[in-house]
């Protein structure tokens, strides 16, 4: 009988919990590596060391963690207990970088000849509608030494990307704390409801009925984009299921709101334009969907992390309500 992921398998000895003290930094690079890049081969490249011996520290790991670490899969994947130290890793190597360059500075460093800081990558995941609006201004001067690898992803899931470790920070819909994070409030992201003047007077002739909101196409961003049935089942009290595209990109959705494909829902930033010019229009005029956002990091205070959260929440209080 196969071992389900997380239990130890065969030749792994099941043990009580390890101190976080007693975890080999090698290894827990090793693990962060192999489960960010999705690979063995592609860790060592990135670490600089044979596929053999990162196969060999992870192993180490999951011997000294009684678990098993990271499915083999294609990409690798982290089992739950591996979840677990792929955070502990993240936050080690964040606070390794952090002590590196108070040291560096404390000896003088920018002095002829110093050598470049280390880096550090912050994951962070944030909202497409943020990431086209008011974010990309919280990232500009960032520290040297200091990379960014941000995730695109929705407001109601990037708390997800927390919880499994595979970002440092993220914008959220989520108010709630993710064990072992902090929260912070960010404003609200205005949604208006939009269609062109053609379209209204197409599929709204009679008025923003449930029946006519079951029968108009909608324009989502994604599967996980539910803002569109939110305006309209507050609108009407009821669900609807109309027939519903999906247009992963701003652009690319408010030029199609333009052409008269579909209703949807857009940020007040991002159909400025297209408002003043009057080629979209609102669906209902004065209905509104403000989603309030959040700003959730680990629970580590350390200067890179503060330096960001900072950034981000100036960003956030010049453009969000």
């Amino acid at each position: 009988m196969s071992a389900a992921p997380g239990d130890a398998p065969a030749g792994l000895t099941r043990k009580g919990p390890a101190s976080a003290a007693s975890f080999d930094g090698d290894q827990l690079r090793a693990l962060a590596a192999v489960l960010d890049e999705g690979s063995f081969e592609a860790a060592a490249a990135r670490l600089h060391v044979t596929p053999s011996a990162v196969s060999q520290r992870v192993r180490a790991l999951e011997q000294r963690a009684g678990r098993v670490l990271v499915v083999r899969s294609r990409p690798c994947r982290a089992t739950e207990p591996g979840t677990v130290l792929a955070r502990l890793a993240g936050q080690v190597a964040l606070l390794e970088r952090d002590a590196a360059a108070d040291l560096a500075g404390a000896a003088g460093d920018g002095a002829a000849g110093a050598a470049p800081p280390a880096l550090t990558r912050v994951a962070v995941a944030v909202n497409a509608d943020s990431l086209s609006s008011w974010f990309p201004a919280a990232l500009v001067g960032l520290p040297d030494g200091v990379v960014v690898d941000v995730r695109r992803e929705d407001q109601d899931r990037t708390a997800e990307l927390l919880r499994d470790g595979t970002v440092t920070a993220a914008v959220t819909a989520d108010a709630r704390a993710v064990q072992g994070c902090r929260v912070r409030s960010l404003g609200s992201m205005r949604y208006l409801a939009l269609a062109s003047p053609g379209f209204v007077a197409r599929w709204f002739a009679g008025g923003t009925t449930a029946a006519a909101l079951e029968r108009a196409p909608v324009l989502a961003f994604n599967r996980a984009d539910a803002l569109q049935h939110r305006f309209a089942e507050r609108l009407v009290g009821r669900a609807v299921r109309p027939p519903v595209h999906h247009v992963p990109s701003n652009d690319a959705f408010v030029a199609l709101l333009r052409a008269g494909l579909a209703w949807g829902m857009a940020s007040e930033q991002v159909a400025a334009e297209a408002l003043a010019a009057g080629t979209l229009v609102e669906l209902v005029p004065g209905q509104v969907l403000d989603v309030p956002l959040h700003w959730q990091h680990w629970a580590l205070r350390t200067p890179t992390l503060d330096d960001l959260t900072a950034r981000v929440t100036r960003a956030a209080a010049g453009a969000l309500r």
